[in-house]
């Protein structure tokens, strides 16, 4: 067989040339296929812009030529790549680092098609009750009607409004407002006023109406109709109307059914408790597929067992069945797919394992494991951080899978940070050496260990481990503790977990572990015990929008663990990796609020007073300031005949957004749109000045992310770009202390020089009296914590446990654990030997 160099004209290299999408500087750059090639620099260097805008954008616009015009508009389709020329370059595919879905339908089961095996082996090999009639494999399903238990529509729990959770305050009386589920303004006086008419007592403390009385307002069925006399109001003309009464109850329950708000759907949430089924138990199905069984199990067990467990039933259960029968056919490709996950170390993960539950690295690494299985060679596939969310000794498995892709004839072009990811590698090639416009160049293109001569990068002191490390800092000592006893959560089974207060803490542990799991407990403990405000997300305030609401808690649990210590915390922050916005309305300096600070002083011009113009007049998602044609957005949706619509340029505003009157309003010389067009960096020196702008653009250069633009449309933010504009958030605030900081994985999407920076930040918080607790891999972060809690000492029902804890010198002593070796292996200077 010939090799690609042997092919006449071609080299064995993709050829780049003229890459300039977004900070790319018409970036040449060649390199070998069938080879593990690992692209990486600082965050915001062009990396991304490189790897998947310009070589995977290629690849798919080659690819969707070959299409039928009618099914490209079906294809999600990348930003076209602005680049001369590539060549040599197979097809592509392309696995990129998203957060999981927020559907709760969606499982480890559905995204790797499991699912559907295990419905087939059901319908046609179970074992069926005398007389029972056989089910297709639909029935198997919790998403469709034939299986879904009808009563909570195959969700497995049900949503029940709660009185002391709708009435959180029996000391008030109706008018008062006691009932909280209810909506304010004129629809919560309008309830109020037809149960006066209706002859309640709406001025008695909630607490001395009559149980029945209560019983009525909160959980009625019936919807009465009664003529309302309202008061009379000074000014105002009010007639009498014909009001229905709804139960706040069934209130409540509607808006979680029928709104489309996520603001409203995460208030509602508020009020209920979240309970099993009481039909199908928690189970999800209707009885009939319920009673049918594979190896005397339902097939709600099977979704609930491990990975590993569920392949090792099935070799002994189904492994000598007779030739011709379908568990012949059906256990071995069962088996086969979950061997690959089991390599990948997903082996913990269960069938029904929500992938909204999933960090982004197991969600690819399910899809990696996937492509393992399709048998395709001669393509690239282009990786987002592959190691995202591995703990050190995870990756080697995922080498070893890496490697297989390029010995099956394939090549891997790879974005990473990780080390150890970096050193395997046959081939790097660095961008940089900056972020933004200081980035975008070409530094490095070759092997891994010629990187020593490309004198720009940053990159090339972690990878040969000449760079400096942080200077050792004494171990804080705690001014307190608050301690969880008794969780039982998922892997978790009566575990004692107790976080020193007032220090940094690391949480560690293999994937799987149950790291996760505690910050998730902690933060829902800090959010429902007395005296605590719930755990805030910085820029979350009402004007700001919402992230998805399948992201909103579930409720109040029902599966707290005890406490001690509460009462030390004043408030706590939950600094995740969600989105901060869901469409490019919301952007970088929204969310902050320094946008309305900006607008203020756009406001206070003497030619916007002198033509009227309010604050509202420089925002672009209202009416009056704003462009009608693209409504703000500066870009307007195309539509074709059987092609895929597409975005282009505002035809009226040009992309600016906003309508020429408003744009003619200047501050400093500079319109609204052009404000939005600077970078953190450049705006930092516009309003030196002005406080309220310059200590938001600081904070936020501090995060590293001065290369950002302040208009740039959250969409484009990648999760790691969210948690340091979330972080960046709250570190304006000036009281801190008392504040208990939630982070799961923050380094994640980082390079070890931002990392770095991160850490002084993270660190800055606590000095000023904060607790910060953070899920980590990075062992050098771990190094630096006061206190580490170590999980383990493997995956899922191997897990859940603390396996040592204290100093970080202390748990690398530890023979137990799995994380010890590798913080073992940091300089004892960073160790901080305690």
């Amino acid at each position: 067989m010939r090799t690609p160099a042997d092919r006449p004209g071609d080299d064995g290299l993709i050829r780049v040339r003229g890459a300039h999408l977004h900070n790319l500087r018409h970036v040449d750059v060649d390199v070998p296929r069938d080879r593990l090639v690992v692209v990486t620099g600082v965050s915001g260097s062009g990396k991304s812009s490189l790897v998947f805008g310009t070589v995977y954008a290629e690849s798919q616009r080659r690819f969707l030529e070959s299409v039928a015009p009618y099914a490209r508009r079906l294809i999600n389709q990348v930003e076209s790549p602005k680049v001369e020329s590539i060549t040599g370059l197979p097809p592509a595919v392309a696995l990129q680092q998203r957060r999981s879905g927020t559907s709760t339908r969606s499982s480890v089961g559905t995204v790797t098609t499991l699912s559907n095996t295990l419905r087939m082996l059901f319908s046609r090999a179970g074992t069926y009750p005398a007389g029972a009639p056989r089910l297709d494999s639909d029935s198997f399903s919790p998403n469709t009607v034939a299986g879904a238990c009808p009563t909570c529509h195959g969700l497995g729990h049900v949503h029940h409004p709660a009185e002391s959770l709708m009435v959180p305050d029996p000391s008030l009386s109706i008018r008062q407002k006691a009932v909280a589920s209810w909506p304010g303004a004129w629809l919560g006086k309008n309830l109020r006023d037809i149960l006066d008419t209706l002859g309640h007592d709406i001025d008695r403390p909630w607490c001395e109406l009559p149980a029945a009385d209560r019983e009525w307002i909160l959980f009625t069925d019936e919807e009465p109709v009664v003529t309302v006399h309202p008061e009379r109001e000074p000014g105002r003309i009010q007639r009498p109307y014909q009001g229905q009464y709804v139960s706040a109850a069934r209130l409540v329950l509607r808006t979680l059914s029928e709104s489309k708000s996520a603001t409203a759907r995460r208030r509602a949430l508020e009020f209920v408790e979240t309970l099993p089924c009481p039909s199908c138990d928690g189970r999800r199905l209707r009885p009939e597929p319920l009673s049918v069984t594979v190896a005397d199990l339902p097939i709600d067990r099977w979704w609930r067992m491990p990975l590993t467990a569920v392949r090792d039933l099935v070799q002994r259960v189904l492994g000598g069945v007779e030739e011709g029968d379908v568990s012949a056919t059906l256990a071995p490709d069962l088996v086969a797919r979950i061997d690959v996950l089991v390599e990948m170390g997903l082996g913990y993960l269960s069938l029904d394992r929500q992938t909204p539950s999933l960090s982004s690295g197991e969600l690819q690494r399910l899809r990696l494991a996937t492509q393992l299985r399709s048998g395709l060679f001669g393509v690239v596939y282009v990786l987002d951080e592959p190691s995202a969310g591995l703990h050190p000794a995870d990756r080697e498995p995922l080498l070893a899978v890496l490697n297989r892709l390029v010995a099956e004839g394939n090549s891997v072009l790879a974005v990473e940070h990780s080390l150890d990811v970096m050193r395997h590698a046959d081939w790097l090639v660095d961008v940089g050496p900056g972020a933004g416009e200081a980035g975008g160049r070409l530094l490095h293109s070759g092997p891994v260990a010629a990187v020593a001569d490309a004198e720009e990068s940053v990159t090339a002191g972690y990878v040969l481990g000449t760079a400096e490390r942080p200077e050792p800092r004494p171990r804080r000592v705690p001014h307190g503790e608050l301690t969880l006893h008794g969780i039982e959560r998922h892997n978790l089974h009566g575990t004692d977990i107790t976080i020193p207060l007032g220090v940094l803490t690391a949480v560690t542990g293999v994937s799987g572990s149950g790291k996760s799991t505690v910050l998730a407990v902690l933060g829902e403990v800090l959010h429902v015990h007395p005296g605590q405000g719930s755990p805030t997300e910085p820029g979350t305030e009402p004007a700001r929008e919402a992230a998805d609401e399948d992201d909103a808690p579930s409720g109040i649990r029902t599966d707290l663990p005890r406490t001690r210590g509460t009462e030390q915390v004043h408030r706590a922050v939950v600094v995740d990796q969600r989105p901060i916005g869901r469409t490019p309305r919301s952007n970088l300096a929204t969310y902050t609020g320094l946008f309305d600070a900006v607008r203020r002083l756009f406001a206070a011009t003497d030619e916007a007073k002198g033509r009227g113009y309010g604050v509202g007049r420089f925002s672009f998602n209202v009416k009056g300031g704003r462009c009608e044609t693209c409504q703000g957005e500066g870009f307007v949706s195309v539509e074709l005949l059987f092609l895929p619509g597409s975005y282009r340029v505002c035809p009226s505003c040009n992309g600016a957004r906003y309508n020429d009157d408003t744009l003619e309003v200047r501050w400093r010389g500079l319109s609204i749109a052009d404000v939005l067009a600077l970078s953190v960096d450049e705006a930092k020196d516009v309003f030196a000045d002005e406080n309220a702008v310059a200590r938001s653009l600081r904070t936020l250069a501090e995060v590293g992310l001065g290369y950002l633009g302040l208009g740039q449309p959250a969409t484009e933010l990648s999760g790691g770009e969210a948690q340091r504009i979330k972080l960046a958030t709250e570190l304006q605030r000036t009281q801190r202390k008392g504040t208990v900081y939630l982070l799961d994985e923050p380094t994640t999407g980082l390079h070890p020089a931002d990392v770095e920076v991160l850490m002084r930040q993270l660190q800055g918080l606590v000095d000023g009296g904060s607790t910060v607790v953070v899920v980590e891999h990075d062992m050098s972060v771990v190094a630096q914590c006061d206190h580490v809690i170590d999980l383990g000492p493997g995956a899922g029902d191997e897990g859940g446990r603390v396996v040592t804890s204290g100093s970080p010198w202390h748990v690398s002593r530890s023979a137990q654990s799995r994380t010890a070796p590798h913080l073992a292996a940091q300089r004892p200077p960073a160790c901080r030997v305690m």
